[in-house]
């Protein structure tokens, strides 16, 4: 049985992180910039899933540090969240190759036909 797709928020936390670690802020920013803008990410979201992907080994806390008062905490890939990531990419891979020969192939519709 092949494992479910990545829900979108996981997919992005997780190709914010390959390539450094980032701390909470970073990863707002980074996702939003990961998607052109697209998806902006709240707080309670953001540490929620953060909390979910530190319980299922993917990421982990490899910093906590105060700055201007406030707590700091950094995140990383764990070698199970790159495998997780590079899983997914190839899923998605296989899914758009397959979509884009479709797409070459299609023959054009006929105004206002329907399937």
């Amino acid at each position: 049985m092949t494992e479910r797709p990545m829900q979108e928020p996981t997919l992005l936390l997780l190709t914010a992180l390959a390539d450094a670690p980032r701390h909470g802020y970073a990863l707002l920013r980074e996702i939003a910039a990961i998607s052109d803008g697209r998806v902006r990410m709240r707080t309670g979201t953001l540490y929620g899933a953060l909390d979910r992907l530190l319980g299922q080994g993917l990421i982990e806390v490899i910093g906590d540090e105060v700055v201007d008062g406030r707590a700091r905490r950094t995140y990383a890939l764990t070698d199970g969240g790159q495998a997780a990531l590079a899983t997914e990419t190839e899923r998605l891979r296989v899914v758009v190759a397959e979509a884009q020969r479709r797409l070459s192939t299609a023959r054009p519709r006929l105004r206002g036909a329907t399937a």
